[in-house]
């Protein structure tokens, strides 16, 4: 009899034969999950429109909500200096002067820099984890990534600074005579880089481990080497997985502070050399706040529009990603 109530209770759960109770759980539940996927929503609204209002106030010297409630207003920054600009001395009490283009080109500067550390060592890496490693090679090898991508960003700062510049590119360029400077681009670039290896290894390693068995060994029957099989099989039909990885770490990038606070500089150089003190969205932030702008400044309110500016590029850089899984997302029946 037990058995039969047993078996009676799975055809049950499996035809949908639910009771009134289980419905109203259901519906409870389903709304606690809503509720916990609307909090992050509603919470990324909020930092929007946080940044647009106080972003609105450094143009026009008036709130948002106030200039929607009719209040008047008068410019402070032109939106064309600000985009356009290519020098940023917002603290200059004389003459201050607003253009972003020189922390937009420091950003991007170590931006580029540390893919080419991430993407050609991340990618190496994801292959040899996905076709070369012997598994107990893979199962010392997998932790030791999730280690440095545990560590804090601060440290990789004193790293830069403390064995990367001194040591590692004076070392290297000392002798052709270059000279390297205690903050420059350049070491900041190589901690980022090294900083963004593991998301880049990890993420494309489980694209390249989603590819369907039957192809790398319909690859091997045929008499492909592992470095065949990498190169035109597992590489092009994971492709979108690795991209995504890719735009995800450049993104990690632009929003990386303690990094480029310490190593990078804080001179606004409009500059493409990577031994060059610059300074970038970020490391502008951190040093802005430490000083002494009055709250409600123009000065201070360059946090903001900065911060905004920040917002949209990493969320462009997101939406990117999203088409770009979407484009070249490959699908094996």
């Amino acid at each position: 009899m037990a058995a039969e109530d047993g078996s009676q209770s799975t055809v049950d759960a499996i035809t949908g034969d639910v009771t009134a109770a289980d419905r109203r759980r259901n519906r409870r539940v389903r709304r606690l999950l809503f509720g916990c996927a609307a909090i992050t929503v509603l919470t990324t609204v909020a930092i929007f429109f946080a940044l647009l209002d106080n972003a609105f106030s450094f143009f026009y010297e008036i709130r948002l909500y106030e200039f929607l409630l009719g209040g008047e207003f008068s410019q402070r920054v032109s939106v064309w200096e600000f985009v356009a600009g290519t020098q940023w001395y917002p603290n200059h009490g004389i003459a201050p002067a607003f253009g972003i283009l020189p922390l937009l080109a420091g950003t991007f500067l170590i931006v580029v820099l540390a893919a080419f550390v991430a993407i050609p060592i991340g990618t190496a890496t994801a292959v040899y984890l996905s076709l070369y490693a012997s598994p107990r090679t893979r199962a010392y090898l997998k932790p030791t990534l999730e280690i440095l991508a545990g560590i804090p960003t601060i440290v990789y700062g004193f790293f830069a600074i403390s064995f990367i510049t001194p040591v590692l590119l004076r070392g290297l360029l000392g002798p052709f005579g270059i000279e390297v400077g205690r903050l420059n681009a350049l070491s900041a670039a190589i901690a980022v880089g090294i900083m963004t290896i593991p998301m880049v290894a990890s993420i494309s390693e489980d694209a390249m481990a989603a590819v369907p068995d039957g192809l790398t060994h319909g690859a091997y029957a045929m008499g492909a080497s592992k470095y065949q099989v990498a190169i035109g099989i597992v590489i092009p039909a994971s492709l979108s997985g690795i991209l995504a990885a890719y735009i995800l770490a450049v993104s990690r990038a632009i929003g990386e502070t303690m990094i480029v606070a310490l190593a990078a500089g804080h001179s606004p150089n409009l500059t493409s050399d990577p031994l060059a003190e610059v300074q970038t969205m970020t490391a502008f932030m951190v040093h802005q706040v430490r000083g002494t702008s009055a709250v409600g400044s123009v000065e201070y309110q360059s946090l903001f529009a900065v911060g905004l500016a920040l917002f949209l590029i990493t969320l462009a850089a997101n939406l990117l990603n999203d088409y770009v899984k979407r484009r070249y997302r490959e699908e094996y029946r």
